[in-house]
């Protein structure tokens, strides 16, 4: 009996407009720059009609991107609203897969934005297994405070009685044929620009290193510390950090250069150095781990591994032997492919956009 479980930043999935750009120049779409706009009335209603016709593509492309896991589980980031979910998955993801996921899991949680981390899920497996969900928790209600996780290095303003997640962690009891296995899906704080003289990723890894030990504290609190062991749960989401990159040097004439490169330190460390989780990514090939294409020009450029199944021990070696897939098919065309790795892409996929996302979906086939 075998279970699919994916995982998916879907980037965006949001039911409202936003028309911040025409006060603010830096939120305004590039296309629309192109035109001279004489009234916020007029703005409004270029910008409705330019949403709309780029989020059709979108969502065709983010159902082909899901449709290709053939998951019986999808952990998603980026959902605005239960709304917005029930809409792309009728009026999308059934019509391309024909099986629905009837069963869907989203609870507001703490971003500014308003996007939410969610579950979707079938009534039964591949292989006909019932899928039941027991009970379904949110945790974003937790401080710093509460954990004693405050530390020196936070970014300045940030307080112990702020909440620790910027999502969410959410946390699912499942029977899989009667088996339990518990699923935390998570969307830690993302990168952001530099500041005080450390570039977007250090300046805000304290808050991700937080957020990591937070799930840790979690699980523990839930199973007893040194009894997780034994246990069935699985991490799944965006982390907004790496612990391997490829950067890329080079250009589209004379052909590019991929160099793996490890970091020093990153929140994956706190599941990672002792053996509480497997990064079960890792046993793909080195070059070939990546989920996600960063860019700020040419000095800048390299492919890394943002989104995660984080497997307890028990349930990676019971799945010792199996390996993950990394759905590319929904990337844009100026992400630059390791020789060897390039892929078909999805129907009118265009050089930025329109894509699936700016994430690659991540599955693997477990016994559970």
């Amino acid at each position: 009996m075998s279970l699919r479980l994916a995982t998916f930043n879907i980037e965006n999935l949001m039911t409202r407009f936003d028309f911040t750009g025409f006060r603010n120049q830096l939120k305004q779409d590039r296309v629309l720059r192109l035109f001279d706009i004489r009234s916020e009335a007029e703005y409004q209603r270029l910008e409705e009609a330019r949403t709309i016709a780029h989020t059709d593509d979108t969502r065709q492309q983010t159902a082909l991107a899901i449709a290709d896991t053939d998951a019986d589980i999808i952990c998603l980031q980026e959902a605005d609203n239960m709304s917005a979910l029930e809409a792309f998955e009728y009026g999308y993801l059934f019509r391309m897969v024909g099986n629905g996921y009837r069963q869907k899991y989203l609870i507001e949680g703490n971003d500014t934005r308003g996007i939410d981390v969610a579950v979707l899920m079938r009534e039964q497996t591949r292989d006909g297994q019932p899928i039941v969900c027991v009970d379904v928790r949110s945790h974003a209600s937790l401080t710093y405070r509460d954990l004693d996780l405050f530390t020196n290095d936070m970014p300045e303003g940030t307080n112990p009685d702020d909440r620790i997640f910027k999502r969410d962690c959410l946390e699912l009891d499942l029977r899989i044929a009667g088996r339990p296995l518990t699923l935390y899906v998570v969307h830690f704080k993302s990168m952001g620009p530099g500041r005080n003289g450390l570039d977007g990723r250090q300046s805000t890894m304290p808050l991700r290193v937080a957020e990591a030990s937070a799930v840790r504290r979690i699980i523990e609190g839930r199973f007893g510390a040194g009894r997780t062991a034994n246990k069935s749960f699985a991490i799944c989401g965006d982390m907004n950090d790496y612990q391997n990159k490829l950067v890329i040097e080079g250009d589209r004439k004379n052909g590019y250069s991929f160099t793996p490169a490890s970091e020093e330190r990153s929140c994956l460390d706190v599941f990672t150095r002792d053996g509480f989780a497997t990064n079960v990514v890792e046993r793909r090939p080195v070059d070939d781990q990546w989920t996600l294409y960063h860019s700020r020009g040419p000095q800048e450029r390299h492919l890394c591994q943002l989104d995660y199944i984080l497997l307890s021990p028990r349930l990676a070696q019971r799945n010792a032997e199996r390996i993950p897939e990394i759905i590319r098919g929904g990337q844009p065309y100026r992400t630059i492919f390791p020789p060897g790795q390039e892929v078909e892409r999805y129907p009118r996929i265009g050089w930025d956009r329109p894509k699936a996302s700016d994430h690659c979906p991540v599955v693997m086939t477990l016994d559970v």
